[in-house]
């Protein structure tokens, strides 16, 4: 069925999706009333059409004033504009944007580079998507900003593979851009010249590290890079270079528009996190109404699964959730008024990521569950450091044999050895700690699931854990 964009924005104002996404229940993003570039930097311009795929509406929706007030500003204030602003990065690391830029080597009149991450492939993870399908225009204007601020001379746009339409539609909107002296040389009368490019990946989960992502940019093999140097010096083609990733990148204008002080202030309207700015959450699993939500800082789990994605499917009990994606710790119900930014999650024992949730019904048998992320994370390994090369495929030899009845006493704590060899500074960069975080968590909260598949392979009635897994006899 295809509908005309006013009856897909009809149907979105009755909570129902736009044909191609069936008819379940979406988010609304508000209606003109309320949904403002102030309340709703990110998406408010959703509320009066599905999409904004060409200049004149973009423009006509505040589009490009943030851009024409950095342009009015030198790279420096604006820099410290963003700094000051605290905007953390939203692809998973919270690392303060401003102050990552203020890194960069001085300009020295050769090419300086932005890099916007768009290789969306944390399982669980989809909004980037949203604002590159939907506005990218919006993503475009961010990232001229950004480049007056650090001083680049051309862009790139490294954007998941799949992701053909986000990416086709990016591309036109650079080519409207470049028609009107949006991009190019001396860019709206400026001295500030930029050049945009899109480049689509060949679908490698570990492009998500800026580096493996320059080095895939360069033609290379996706591995890391040894840091440092750290990008900023050396970065693509050995120049300094930033990597950012969409969200932050589309934070940029609204900030211009409407200053720092107001962008700190939005974490107020809850009251429950000093986190600055809206942020993208997101909650999928068997829930009634997946979907994504702009909303402040300061909504707890809680809120957001119940509230805002209707709760659990068919009555069924919620028994864990990942904060934001498969490579976050898992957390429980004790943990569901935990409020979701950077922070709290972390002092909770996980991370926030991407900050969209993933649950799990009670009914989910855990050590399959882990199985699947496990897989997923061994063959998304380059390879290149030996832990994780070896490391992810003996975790996923192991889980498979619990899981299949073959489990033998003493699997669990090799399972757990392999959390602590496997984890920050003793790994090539970061992907072997982040598979090995759900797998870490799941044994401390659900050990038992474990202990019985072994119990049942070894054919006692219990694995007694606390005597170093010796088993105990019929």
């Amino acid at each position: 069925m295809s509908l005309t964009i006013s009856e897909q924005i009809a149907r979105r104002g009755q909570g129902q999706a736009p044909s191609q996404l069936n008819a379940q229940r979406v988010p609304i993003y508000g209606d003109k009333a309320t949904a403002t570039s102030e309340t709703k930097p990110l998406t408010w311009r959703l509320a009066h059409h599905d999409a904004v795929l060409d200049l004149a509406t973009y423009e006509s929706l505040k589009g490009f004033t943030g851009l024409k007030e950095a342009l009015s500003k030198s790279p420096k204030d604006v820099g410290n504009m963003i700094k000051a602003a605290n905007v953390r990065g939203r692809g998973g690391a919270g690392f303060n944007a401003g102050l990552k830029w203020s890194f960069m080597s001085p300009p020295d009149g050769l090419p300086r580079y932005l890099i916007c991450n768009a290789d969306e492939m944390e399982p669980g993870t989809f909004k980037d998507r949203l604002l590159m399908e939907r506005l990218p225009f919006q993503l475009i204007e961010g990232m001229l900003i950004t480049a007056h601020a650090i001083g680049a001379t051309d862009g790139y746009i490294f954007i998941r593979g799949e992701y053909i339409l986000a990416a086709q539609r990016l591309v036109s909107a650079i080519e409207e851009c470049l028609a009107n002296n949006l991009m190019g040389d001396n860019i709206l009368g400026s001295d500030f010249s930029f050049n945009l490019h899109v480049h689509t990946g060949a679908g490698r989960y570990i492009c998500g590290e800026e580096t493996a992502l320059i080095n895939c940019l360069e033609g290379r093999r996706a591995n890391p890079r040894t840091k440092p140097p750290f990008p900023q010096i050396s970065g693509a083609w050995g120049r300094p270079t930033v990597v950012n990733n969409v969200e932050t990148l589309c934070n940029m204008p609204a900030i211009l528009n409407h200053g720092v002080e107001w962008y700190q202030s939005l974490s107020e309207i809850k009251g429950k996190s000093k986190t600055p700015g809206t942020k993208l959450f997101g909650c999928s699993g068997l829930v009634n109404d997946p979907g994504l939500w702009e909303l402040p800082f300061g909504y707890t789990a809680r809120e957001i699964i119940e509230d805002l994605a209707g709760g659990m499917k068919d009555g069924k009990t919620l028994k864990a959730w990942l904060p934001g994606g498969a490579s976050t710790d898992f957390l429980t119900n004790e943990h569901l008024d935990v409020v979701v930014d950077f922070d709290t999650i972390q002092n909770a024992g996980s991370r926030m990521g991407t900050g969209l949730i993933m649950v799990v019904d009670e009914a989910q048998d855990m050590v399959p569950l882990l199985r699947n992320l496990e897989i997923f994370f061994q063959r998304e390994s380059c390879g290149w450091c030996t832990p994780c090369r070896d490391g992810l495929p003996w975790g996923v030899k192991l889980l498979t044999a619990i899981n299949d009845g073959e489990g033998q006493v003493g699997d669990v704590e090799k399972l757990e050895g392999l959390t602590r060899d496997l984890w920050i500074g003793k790994t090539f960069c970061a992907h072997a700690p982040g598979a090995m975080e759900p797998l870490m968590s799941a044994i401390k909260y659900f050990r038992p699931e474990f202990d019985q598949k072994i119990a049942q392979a070894v054919g006692v009635d219990v694995i007694d854990a606390a005597a170093n897994q010796q088993p105990v006899a019929k």
